[in-house]
C-alpha cells in the first residue's frame, strides 16, 4: 500500500486531539505569531512543545506554521521563533517567503521546511527550485488541475501536498489585499477580515449616498464568494498522481468540523488505497452536516467558473448542532463537556471515532455531581446513560 499521508488543521488542543482522534496522520497548527490564523487560538511556546508530544506520543507529526510574508522588522524575532520550534520537536515548519528560507540555512537551524500554499507553486520548475534551496516538501497552489499536479509530481522528487477540502479563495493561493485594502488588516500577516464574503452594491460617483444593488439574488449580491473546496471522492485517483499528503483546511473551524472531515477522508482514504469502491454517497451526508458554503471541486477537474461560485450568501450551511465532545465511557455512561443546551426528550445522535452514528434519546441527564437536570449549560460536563459501547472523542451531535 501507498503510504499517503492525511494532514488535517489544528487551533487549539481540543482540535488537535480531535483530528488525532478521527485518524489523521499529522496536523498543522500554529503559535501566537507569523501564522496566518491569528484569530484562532493557536498555541503558547509551552502549549506547542505539549502538542508535540501528545502527537509524538500517538505516533503523529505536528507541523508548525511560520507563513506570514515577514517585514523587516519581523527577522530578529523569527530566527529564534524557528529555533525554539527545532528544539521542541516539530516535524516542520511551514513557510511562505524566500528569506525565512534563507534566515533557517544561514543561521543553521535544523528543521524540515515546508513550503506554504502562499508561495502560490503551479509548476514543477518552481518545486525544483524550492527542492535545491533545502525545502523537503511543497504544498501547491489551489490553482491546479488533476494532470498538472501529476505532471508535477512526477517530475519532481519532493514531497508534494495539496489541499483536498476546505474554504477557497478569490484570490490566488490566499494573497489577497482586499482585507488590507478595506480595513487596514493584512491577510498575508493573519489577519484576514474576508471581505470577499461580504455584500456588495455599487455606488455611482456623484450620488455617494445611493446604493445601487448588483442583482445576483433576493438576498444579496455576494460577488467574490466562493463555495468550499470538497475532492472527496476523488480520493483514489488523486493518490494516483503521486501526491505525498492530503490537507484539509479549517484552523477556525470547530472540533465537530475537524472530527467529521478528518474522518471522512481517513474512511476515504482507506477505501482508496486497498483498491476497494468509494461511498461518495455516505460521506457527502456527512460532510453536509458541518460548517460549509457549498461545496466545489475548483480547479482541479478543470477550470473554476461560476458554479464555484456562491452568489446567494456568505453564510455556512450547516444540518447539524454541535452538543459536545466525548471525554469518558466506562460502557453504561458516557461524560462529555457541553458546547449548548440539551433538554430531556432530545433525539441525538453520537458519533464515533470509527464513524458509526449511535441514535439516542435523551431520558436523563446527570450533572458532575450525578444530580438529575432538565438541560445542560455550554462548557460544564454532563453524564448520559448510555449502554453501547462509546469512544473517548466521539461527537455528541443533533440533527435539525
Amino acid at each position: 500500500m501507498k503510504n499517503v499521508e492525511l494532514l488535517s488543521p489544528a487551533g487549539n488542543f481540543e482540535k488537535l486531539r480531535t483530528a488525532v482522534n478521527f485518524g489523521a496522520d499529522a496536523v498543522y497548527l500554529s503559535g501566537r505569531h507569523f501564522g496566518l490564523r491569528a484569530k484562532a487560538a493557536n498555541f503558547e511556546i509551552p502549549e506547542l512543545e505539549d502538542a508535540l508530544s501528545y502527537l509524538h506520543s500517538a505516533g503523529k507529526k505536528g507541523y508548525v506554521t511560520a507563513n506570514i510574508y515577514p517585514r523587516n522588522d519581523d527577522f530578529e524575532d523569527l530566527e529564534s521563533y524557528i529555533g525554539v520550534l527545532s528544539e521542541i520537536g516539530a516535524d516542520a515548519v511551514i513557510i511562505s517567503d524566500p528569506g525565512v528560507l534563507h534566515l533557517i540555512r544561514k543561521s543553521g537551524i535544523s528543521i524540515p521546511v515546508h513550503i506554504s500554499t502562499q508561495s502560490n507553486t503551479v509548476n514543477y520548475m518552481s518545486v525544483k527550485f524550492w527542492e535545491e534551496m533545502g525545502a523537503s516538501r511543497v504544498i501547491l497552489a489551489r490553482e491546479l488541475s488533476k494532470d498538472e499536479i501529476g505532471f508535477i509530481c512526477n517530475n519532481t522528487g519532493i514531497e508534494i501536498e495539496m489541499f483536498v477540502h476546505g474554504a477557497m479563495c478569490i484570490s490566488h493561493s490566499g494573497r489577497c489585499v482586499l482585507s488590507n485594502y478595506f480595513t487596514g488588516k493584512d491577510a498575508n500577516r493573519g489577519e484576514c477580515t474576508h471581505p470577499c464574503r461580504w455584500n456588495y452594491y455599487l455606488v455611482e460617483e456623484t450620488r455617494p449616498d445611493e446604493y445601487l444593488p448588483v442583482v445576483e439574488s433576493e438576498d444579496g449580491t455576494f460577488i467574490y464568494n466562493s463555495r468550499d473546496l470538497c475532492l472527496m471522492e476523488y480520493i483514489d485517483e488523486i493518490i494516483d498522481t503521486g501526491v505525498t499528503s492530503l490537507k484539509i483546511e479549517g484552523r477556525m473551524k470547530s472540533a465537530m468540523y475537524t472530527g467529521v472531515v478528518t474522518g471522512v477522508y481517513r474512511q476515504a482514504l482507506d477505501t482508496a488505497l486497498k483498491g476497494e469502491q468509494l461511498v461518495p454517497e455516505k460521506w457527502m451526508l456527512l460532510l453536509e452536516s458541518v460548517s460549509n458554503r457549498g461545496y466545489t471541486t475548483g480547479f482541479y477537474c478543470n477550470k473554476a467558473d461560476e458554479q464555484s461560485m456562491n452568489y446567494s450568501t456568505s453564510s455556512y450551511y450547516r444540518n447539524c448542532d454541535f452538543i459536545g465532545v466525548v471525554t469518558g465511557c466506562d460502557g453504561e455512561t458516557i461524560k462529555f463537556l457541553c458546547k449548548t443546551k440539551l433538554e430531556k426528550n432530545d433525539n441525538i445522535h453520537l458519533l464515533n471515532t470509527d464513524m458509526r452514528e449511535i441514535p439516542y434519546q435523551v431520558q436523563k441527564i446527570y450533572d458532575d455531581r450525578m444530580n438529575e437536570c432538565e438541560s445542560t449549560k455550554p462548557n460544564f460536563e454532563y453524564y448520559l446513560p448510555v449502554n453501547d459501547s462509546v469512544s473517548e472523542g466521539a461527537l455528541v451531535r443533533r440533527y435539525k
